[in-house]
């Protein structure tokens, strides 16, 4: 069968986001005053194959886990949709 997984990968809340300030701090600039704060993170879209929609997610939190991610500074989280 074939699997779409849709990761969304964020810094930890604990950790400064350099990027996601700069990010408000340019908003606010452009006149967006309400915007308080933005995190910036990384959107991955992997399409896969597996037996099973458990044995695709089994395949993405490995990849998650070894790769995409780095667990210290990122938490993530996926869907799996059937194509």
């Amino acid at each position: 069968m074939n699997f779409r997984a849709e990761i969304d990968i964020m810094p930890h809340k604990e950790l400064l986001d350099p990027q996601g300030r700069a990010v408000a701090h340019g908003l606010q600039k452009m006149n967006f005053e309400s915007v308080a704060d933005a995190r910036v993170g990384k959107h991955i879209t992997l399409k896969l194959s597996a037996a099973s929609k458990e044995e695709a997610a089994a395949q993405v939190e490995s990849a998650c886990k070894k790769l995409l991610a780095n667990p210290i500074m990122e938490g993530y989280q996926f869907e799996i949709v059937s194509e």
